[in-house]
């Protein structure tokens, strides 16, 4: 049982001896191309340390960050901490975590929740999933930084079932940061509690969106809900609920050891940090990525990725998963942030970068995208229920080169009404494969078009 900033430091010290004794300590080759231009940040800990060892993580600073939190900080310099650093959220939708924490902070109740959305559905995405299976003690200790600001002693994560060995590992971890008292009751006597459970998704992309889950943690279905309410007045069970997803709980340790104005010279002056891609597709290095926010996607797909596979032409690169844009090549120089991306009819999404090169059919890969919205909408509102079905139908008259100039109007006019008036997230960006791919390859939609 460790009740004190020096016992933890105390036991990072004797598992760094055993680990010089009997070296395995792996390093990245941050010479290799892949490495040179990545700087890891939630990441840091991957390949390195064994995920089923929380003394492993513990030699590595882990859980030092929550002990200073306790010991020298109220909950209200935590939250002024994360205000400081701009870490905004890395689910998609940028909001400043900062900002969110506050909000549920300032509400009285007597229960608040921590979730952890880790249902992670975007085609092409692994990162979250990556983050968990290698490193679940930094999300843990996240939450629990998360729970000693907002007032919360509960937290959950809900994870797709589809992730087992993530779900191996945080249920062990969640086991043994209770053991030694890091979790649980009155954590290093500092009248402080938190606990964590897990939840199990069915896979529902909906779910990602935050009140669709909150219905799937409670029992129900997966379906959204009008806001406001919002979740830091009306969340899990009606209480204050704070949700993040993985990736923003993985900075938070970071951030508190190394102070917000650290996170903030990192990126861009609106997008601070670093992101993590997986970066996907028609590319010769695919894999996990972690660049500062405005690296070009230049950068991401020739010095990082290697450039194009078999160096065939690059064609486009689509960001964001579904609900993301195509870009085009004129545009590669692009910083990555998220107010650039969405200029370009795009958005950062939780991180998919798929590269596809001359071969692509630009309204095939829109008709996918339509495709899977039609197939994990949720059904509740009419607009994204029977729009994206009807916008899947038209897309097949143009691949079929079957569509009429009324079709193409039509396919605009849809994809606006789809956009404006569903529900939640899932409707409100299903169109974008498809406007982007009108805006930039308009010439493939209009060769569908027959003349008869």
């Amino acid at each position: 049982m460790i009740t004190s900033k020096q016992e933890l430091q105390e036991l990072a010290q004797i598992k760094k001896a055993q680990n010089d004794s009997n070296p395995k300590e792996k390093t990245l080759d941050t010479s290799s191309a892949f490495y040179a231009k990545q700087k890891r940040i939630v990441l840091e800990n991957e390949g390195i340390i064994d995920p089923e060892d929380i003394e492993d993580y513990i030699a590595h600073g882990g859980y030092i960050s929550l002990f200073k939190a306790l010991d020298e900080m109220s909950s209200k310099d935590v939250i002024e901490e994360i205000k400081i650093s701009g870490l905004r959220g890395r689910g998609g939708g940028g909001y400043p975590t900062g900002l969110k924490w506050e909000s549920v902070s300032k509400v009285k109740s007597w229960q608040k929740y921590i979730i952890c959305n880790g249902d992670e559905g975007d085609p092409g995405a692994f990162m979250d999933r990556a983050v968990m299976e290698s490193d679940p003690h930094r999300v843990l200790e996240g939450m629990a930084i998360a729970g000693y600001a907002c007032g919360a002693d509960k937290g959950y994560i809900y994870v797709r079932a589809e992730y087992p060995i993530a779900v191996d590992r945080l249920t062990k971890a969640i086991k043994q940061a209770t053991k030694l008292g890091i979790l649980g009751e009155n954590v290093a006597q500092s009248g402080f509690s938190f606990s964590i459970e897990i939840r199990l998704g069915a896979g529902a992309f909906v779910c990602g969106e935050g009140t669709a889950l909150i219905a799937s943690i409670e029992g129900g279905r997966g379906h959204p809900r009008q806001k406001p309410p919002h979740l830091s007045d009306n969340g899990l069970w009606g209480r204050p609920t704070v949700l993040n997803n993985v990736e923003t709980l993985a900075n938070i340790a970071p951030i508190i050891k190394n102070g917000g104005e650290w996170f903030r010279n990192i990126g861009t002056e609106k997008s601070s940090g670093t992101k993590v891609f997986a970066l996907t597709g028609r590319i010769k290095n695919t894999g996990l990525v972690e660049v500062p926010m405005g690296t070009t996607l230049r950068e991401l797909v020739y010095d990082i990725g290697g450039g194009v596979e078999d160096d065939k032409k690059f064609k486009a690169i689509q960001s964001g998963g579904p609900s993301g844009g195509c870009i085009p090549e004129h545009l590669l120089d692009l910083k990555v942030d998220y107010e650039s991306l969405k200029e370009v009819g795009s958005i950062m999404g939780s991180g998919g970068l798929i590269v596809m090169d001359d071969s692509s059919n630009m309204v095939e890969i829109a008709r996918y995208f339509m495709d899977f919205c039609a197939s994990e909408s949720c059904g509740k509102c009419t607009p994204c229920r029977v729009g994206t079905t009807q916008l899947t139908q038209l897309l097949d008259k143009f691949i079929a080169k079957k569509a009429t100039k009324e079709d193409f109007t039509l396919l605009k006019e849809m994809c606006e009404v789809v956009k404006s008036t569903s529900l939640c997230g899932l409707g409100q960006t299903a169109p974008n494969p498809v406007l982007s791919t009108i805006k930039y390859f308009e010439d493939e939609y209009l060769a569908g078009v027959c003349n008869d």
